[in-house]
C-alpha cells in the first residue's frame, strides 16, 4: 500500500520522467502540480508559534571520526513544517529537517554506508524529499525519498568521495522550500580524519521572501513575485535574524586566545552567494567550496560561496573580543539580519591591538 501511495506522490509531482531534473520538476505549475504552489496550512494565529526557536545550535556536531574502517551509519531526516519567529514580533511557517534550521549536521567517513530513513510528517501540507550532494546517483536520492505527508522511505547509498555537501529539498518549487529552511550539510571525512581543531561551529545561510516589509510585526507569509524577482526580505545565518549574536542566543561560540575555531558553512541560497567574511580576523585555513581532496588556501579575508555550496574554514584571535562572521554584501548584514559572532576570552594584547593607546 505504501508503495502504491508514494508512486502516485510522484505522478502527481511529476517525477520520474523525461521532465525531471534531480528529482523535482522545473516547468511552471499545472493541474498535476499545483498542490506543490500552497503555502503550509496556517493552524495557528499570526503570532502563535509551533517551536520556541528554529535556529540550529551552532555547536550541535557530531564528534570527529575516531575509527579507521568503513561502517553502517543510520541518519533519519524527519520534515516539520512549523510556525517560529524570524524576530521578535514576525513568525513565518518554516519548512525544515528535524525542526531546525539548517538540518542536522551529518558526519560520515568516506566509504560509509548511509542508512537514510526519511519521514513526512502527517501533519504537513506538502510533499518533501531530500537530496544529497554527496550520493552519486539519480536526483541525489531525491526520486527515491519524495513523500506525501504521513509516509516515509528508506534510501541507502555509499559516500564515495570525500568533502562538505549541502542536502536539501528538491520536489517542484525546491526554491520555495530551501528558503524555508530545507537545506543542511553532510560531512564525509577523508579516511585520514581531519587536523585536530579546538571548536567547531555549523552556520547557513539562506534567505526568505515573504509578503511584509523586514521587521513589519505579525505573521509573514511565502510571497512567490519577491523570490522570483530575488528580492528576500531577510538574509539569514540559522534562520532567524542574528540569532547567534550576544542579542539573540549568544555568541555562536566563546573560544580562548590560543584556540582554534573551525566554521562549516552552508549556502542554502535558493539565489544569493555569500562573501563570507569573519570582521576583525581572517579565515587562516578555507577549503574552497567544501572540497577536502585538495590543499586549503591561507589566509583568506573574504569567500564567495555560490548558493548550493559549502565552505570549511578555520579562524582565530590572539586578541579577545567578539568577531563577526558575516555576508560581506553588508546590506544584508545591517538590514536583513545576516550575522553571527564567535567571542574570543583572554588576555589583551597591546603589542598586536591596541583601541587606545594614548
Amino acid at each position: 500500500m505504501l508503495a502504491t501511495t508514494r508512486r502516485r506522490t510522484l505522478k502527481a509531482l511529476g517525477l520520474g520522467g523525461a521532465a525531471s531534473l534531480a528529482g523535482c520538476v522545473s516547468s511552471a505549475p499545472t493541474a498535476n502540480n499545483a498542490a506543490a504552489t500552497q503555502e503550509p496550512t496556517e493552524a495557528a494565529a499570526a503570532q502563535s508559534v509551533d517551536v520556541d526557536r528554529i535556529a540550529a545550535d551552532p555547536t550541535d556536531i557530531p564528534d570527529p571520526i575516531d575509527r579507521d574502517s568503513p561502517a553502517e551509519v543510520d541518519v533519519t531526516l524527519h520534515s516539520e513544517e512549523a510556525v517560529a519567529e524570524i524576530e521578535d514580533g514576525v513568525t513565518f511557517t518554516y519548512m525544515t529537517y528535524n525542526g531546525q534550521v539548517p538540518g542536522p549536521f551529518i558526519r560520515v567517513r568516506q566509504g560509509d554506508t548511509v542508512n537514510l530513513t526519511f519521514e513526512n510528517d502527517e501533519s504537513n501540507s506538502l510533499p518533501h524529499n531530500v537530496d544529497f550532494h554527496a550520493v552519486a546517483g539519480p536526483g541525489g536520492g531525491a526520486e527515491a525519498t519524495t513523500t506525501a505527508p504521513g509516509e516515509s522511505a528508506e534510501l541507502r547509498f555509499k559516500a564515495t568521495y570525500p568533502g562538505a555537501y549541502i542536502y536539501h529539498c528538491a520536489v517542484p518549487n525546491m526554491d520555495m522550500h530551501i528558503s524555508a529552511g530545507m537545506f543542511g550539510i553532510i560531512l564525509v571525512e577523508p579516511p585520514e580524519g581531519m587536523p585536530e581543531v579546538d571548536h567547531e561551529i555549523y552556520i547557513g545561510q539562506h534567505e526568505l521572501y515573504t509578503d511584509k516589509p523586514t521587521g513589519e510585526e505579525g505573521h509573514h507569509k511565502f510571497d512567490m513575485d519577491s523570490m522570483r524577482s530575488e528580492e528576500p526580505c531577510y538574509v539569514l545565518m540559522n534562520g532567524e535574524k542574528y540569532a547567534w549574536t550576544p542579542n539573540g542566543y549568544g555568541p555562536a561560540v566563546t573560544a580562548g586566545t590560543d584556540e582554534t575555531v573551525r566554521v562549516f558553512f552552508v549556502d542554502g541560497g535558493p539565489n544569493l552567494s555569500s562573501s563570507f567574511h569573519p570582521i576583525g580576523s581572517v579565515w587562516e585555513t578555507l577549503y574552497p567550496d567544501g572540497s577536502l581532496s585538495t590543499e586549503p588556501q591561507t589566509h583568506i579575508q573574504t569567500r564567495l560561496v555560490p548558493p548550493g555550496s559549502t565552505t570549511v574554514a578555520t579562524m582565530n584571535s590572539p586578541v579577545p573580543g567578539d568577531f563577526k562572521l558575516v555576508d560581506h554584501s553588508l546590506s544584508r548584514v545591517a538590514r536583513k539580519g545576516c550575522m553571527a559572532v564567535v567571542r574570543a576570552e583572554g588576555e589583551e594584547r597591546p603589542d598586536i591591538f591596541d583601541a587606545d593607546p594614548a
